[in-house]
């Protein structure tokens, strides 16, 4: 019975160039729907209080699927056990999607139960591994407890109102992260250190392309909502999907085939590295609705913060690429190349802030074609560099 049903694999059993599954396939894509709805009640709520919600509903959406990832990528097994973990985990995550549906300052009470429903899970998850593997009950404690207080600062919300309830939702998101950070030394200590294996870097770019796809329909959202369709639409849709295609090109560039450093805690940071960086990915995609259909409206203030929300986004999107290559293991041959490719990504990132928050009064085709042309020259300059690191006699 233990055998059909499939223990958990050994914390140290770790295997080489692991392939992804298509149940962890289908399982990206519910989360990808969860963060789609929170990017479209963005879209609707552009606002300090829209931005701290989306924030901690993206840090939460990730901070689920990173864990039931990780518990896949590490403990993942054949058996039955295995398979209906990550079904009950998207069953989970599904009612959390309908419950966002009714998302406003007054019905907080269904998103927050589904929210400790996943935090439940999840503590299980973890808690439950130590039944089979002795060394993980020793190093789940601190994961234990965090998340234990992490559900409970949930709970209290139900109880309270606002302005009291954001801050116990954010302690909750801390709590959720701090766990690895406490327990790598003494992992280390112990002889387990643990890297973030490539499969997991996999369904990090996997769970990217994803976004990316978001954009796009985002994009087309946008255009397909004008009353209209002149030339001047034409135009601005053409470079919007180009702008999009190059962000992808300047991050696949930088993060494609390359693993992460060696080390427990580099790991844990490329993954928070990830959460600006798609968080800014998911903006990009919700400001195209507004920037094609209120653009030239310059004294509307919705407007002038659909252009800051474009922006700023791209900007920390392309910093976000700066910080997650750093945190990748290039060849010696690659370093210099690497550490001027991402100067060029920072300067990059502050043009596109500076065109975007003194807005010269130019229009949306102008803005979105300097902005592409910003990330052409980006692209040129990676293409070169790694082509003559590639074949140095050309």
């Amino acid at each position: 019975m233990n055998i059909w049903w499939g223990p958990p694999k050994h914390f140290s059993t770790q295997f080489e160039d692991r392939k992804i599954s298509w149940l962890e396939l289908f399982y990206d894509l519910v989360y990808v729907i969860a963060i789609s709805r929170i990017t479209h009640h963005l879209s609707d709520h552009l606002n300090w209080s829209g931005f701290l919600d989306y924030t901690y509903l993206f840090g939460m959406i990730f901070w689920g699927w990173l864990n039931g990832s990780l518990h896949h990528d590490i403990h993942g097994s054949t058996g039955v056990r295995t398979n209906l973990m990550t079904l009950w985990q998207m069953l989970i995550i599904s009612a959390l999607v309908v419950t966002l549906n009714t998302f406003s300052a007054t019905t907080l009470v269904p998103i927050t139960i589904a929210l400790m429903a996943m935090q439940v899970f999840i503590t299980y998850l973890w808690w439950s591994v130590g039944i089979y593997d002795k060394v993980h009950r020793k190093l789940n404690i601190p994961y234990t407890l965090c998340y234990l207080a992490s559900l409970a600062c949930i709970a209290v919300t139900l109880f309270l109102k606002q302005p009291f309830i954001r801050p116990f939702f954010y302690l909750s998101l801390l709590l959720n992260y701090l766990p690895p950070f406490l327990i790598h030394r003494n992992l280390k200590e112990r002889g387990g250190e643990f890297s973030l294996s490539s499969s997991m870097t996999e369904r990090l770019g996997l769970f990217t392309i994803i976004l990316f796809g978001e954009v796009v329909l985002g994009i087309i959202t946008g255009a397909s909502q004008l009353k209209e369709f002149n030339l001047q639409v034409w135009i601005n849709f053409t470079l919007a999907i180009l702008i999009a295609f190059s962000l992808w090109w300047v991050f696949f560039s930088m993060i494609a085939d390359r693993k992460c450093k060696p080390g427990f805690l580099k790991g844990n940071w490329m993954a928070v590295a990830y959460i600006p960086t798609l968080m800014a990915l998911g903006m990009t995609g919700v400001a195209y609705g507004g920037l094609f259909s209120s653009y030239e409206n310059t004294e509307d203030t919705h407007a002038y913060w659909i252009r800051i929300a474009f922006g700023s986004s791209i900007a920390v999107f392309l910093l976000g690429v700066v910080l997650l290559s750093s945190l990748l293991d290039y060849p010696a041959t690659h370093r210099k190349a690497k550490g001027r490719i991402q100067q060029l990504l920072v300067t990059a990132a502050l043009l596109v802030l500076i065109i975007t928050i003194c807005h010269f009064q130019v229009s949306l085709a102008m803005h979105l074609l300097i902005t592409l042309l910003i990330l052409l020259a980006v692209i040129s300059v990676i293409s070169k560099k790694w082509f003559l690191l590639a074949f140095p006699t050309s």
